[in-house]
């Protein structure tokens, strides 16, 4: 837990919306409270009596925004006014001066670098500002064509009533590369995104069946991951009324994680369940994370897909990256793009750019690549989509030639994975078993994914296709073994 930074000291707030606790008088045992009332929790307490044991001034301790809609922030980032020495810098530089900096020990600022790179860095907290322009142009784009990066698929239903409302106003909506911060992976933005909304001990709410990533994730972070069930009727959907009960049990969930479309379920989020969680969200002071690195990838969606990411009633992150949009895991290129009330996103960037400068993860050398990346996204992401959309067709064909029957496909509306089920009778771990010795074949069972009942597995829709069609066939003949 960080609780200093020498770029700033303890000082009141900003506004009157904000409350806060600081130690102050080099270490003496006093609490001077910023405007408004402010009870510290047990931890906090704890923190209390060990900075004033160890003597340590100038300590931030806590700031919370409040209000209705506005989420409350971890204690773990520093915030304040700038110290005096920073406030001057500043100022310099807002009237154009340039200062010699004596401490200055950035290699590439003295012709130290390597040759053959970037021949300067200057740390920039969000990431590069050209690549940022850059990514801010694509996105915008993107929002003019109902959220895709390709024309829009023929699977997706026309937009009629709420939904072309909603379609023609994202259109008009310009992404600000102010709102946008580049990290190595939507992994690292959840690891930020903990640091920044949550403190040790409370929790996010985030979808199962699910990916386990979130929950690792949370566990390194300090932070509980508390599943929110969907439920499937023929499609997915969020069950809204579960969230809306654990919210009024529970005082300590900072954020609701939206995967759109879900994975493995491949579910996109409804609009009448969106919107009822927009409202959840503003009512109970919840930031969303909106994680939508599959959205490009339709197959069958039941209603039209629309994108979180832009979110402008309750604060908002929007993640995605170049894993999925360039089939480049590799590539190690992803971003947080961030939306919501004024207020909010003000507070919340304070914030997230003293993690993000702590952490400066993007590599100048990438960066210079974003923008000729960009443009590679549409012919890969037709080349990408073409395979699981071809693939999907010939798992249908398949499934209705089996000899048993017994498997089905539950309908994907979206993204690389889908799930296949079977009969509960058939336990899961005996059926990849039985794959791994009669075929010199795995896969991953449902229970993998936290699905509710025993009878599925999950395969994905991109492998080259002879290579899906054989590990398909294989997989039905060992269940149809079973039940001949």
């Amino acid at each position: 837990m960080v609780f200093h930074d020498l770029r700033y000291t303890a000082a009141p707030a900003y506004n009157s919306s904000i409350d806060g606790l600081m130690m102050v008088s080099g270490g003496e045992n006093i609490m001077r409270p910023c405007k408004g009332s402010y009870n510290p929790s047990p931890l906090q307490g704890e923190v209390l009596k060990i900075l004033m044991r160890d003597g340590i001034s100038n300590a931030y301790i806590g700031m919370e925004t409040s209000g209705r809609g506005t989420p409350r922030f971890s204690h773990r980032v520093p915030v304040g006014e700038p110290n005096p020495i920073i406030a001057a810098q500043d100022a310099a530089k807002t009237v154009g001066h340039s200062l010699y900096q004596l401490n200055d020990s950035n290699p590439t600022h003295h012709g130290l670098t390597l040759k053959d790179m970037p021949l300067c860095y200057d740390a920039e907290p969000r990431g590069q500002g050209f690549a940022r322009q850059a990514l801010a142009e694509f996105l915008t784009h993107r929002a003019r064509n109902q959220g895709f990066d390709l024309p829009v698929p023929a699977c997706v239903p026309t937009p009629h009533g709420a939904a072309a409302s909603m379609v023609s106003m994202l259109a008009s909506e310009s992404i600000d590369s102010d709102d946008l911060y580049l990290v190595s992976s939507t992994s690292e933005a959840y690891s930020w995104l903990m640091k920044l909304l949550c403190d040790p001990g409370e929790a996010v709410l985030c979808p199962t069946p699910g990916y386990p990533l979130i929950p690792s994730i949370s566990a390194l972070e300090s932070v509980k991951a508390v599943p929110y069930p969907l439920r499937y009727d023929g499609s997915w959907y969020i069950d809204v009324d579960w969230i809306a009960r654990i919210l009024k049990e529970r005082d300590d969930i900072r954020a609701l994680i939206l995967i759109n479309p879900n994975n493995p379920t491949g579910s996109y989020a409804g609009r009448d369940d969106y919107e009822r969680l927009v409202e959840l969200c503003a009512e109970h002071r919840l930031a969303v994370i909106a994680d939508e690195v599959f959205f490009d990838f339709a197959l069958e969606p039941t209603h039209v897909p629309f994108r979180v990411a832009g979110e402008k009633r309750v604060l908002t992150f929007g993640l995605d990256g170049f894993s999925k949009l360039l089939a480049a895991p590799h590539a190690k290129i992803g971003w947080i793009q961030m939306s919501g009330p004024d207020e909010a996103m003000a507070e919340a960037k304070k914030r997230l750019d003293v993690i993000s400068d702590d952490y400066l993860p993007m590599s100048s050398i990438l960066a210079e690549r974003l923008p000729s990346l960009l443009e590679r996204v549409p012919d890969q992401l037709r080349r990408t989509r073409e395979r699981t959309v071809g693939n999907l067709r010939i798992l249908k064909d398949l499934l209705a030639c089996s000899r048993s029957g017994v498997t089905t496909l539950l309908r994907p509306e979206g993204g690389w994975n889908v799930l296949l089920r079977f009969p509960g009778s058939l336990d899961e771990n005996e059926l990849v078993d039985a794959m791994i010795h009669e075929q010199g074949m795995t896969a991953q069972p449902g229970y993998f994914f936290d699905m509710p009942t025993n009878g599925y597995v999950c395969a994905s829709l991109l492998p080259r296709p002879a290579d899906f069609r054989k590990g398909i066939s294989a997989l039905l003949d060992v269940v149809d073994g079973f039940f001949e």
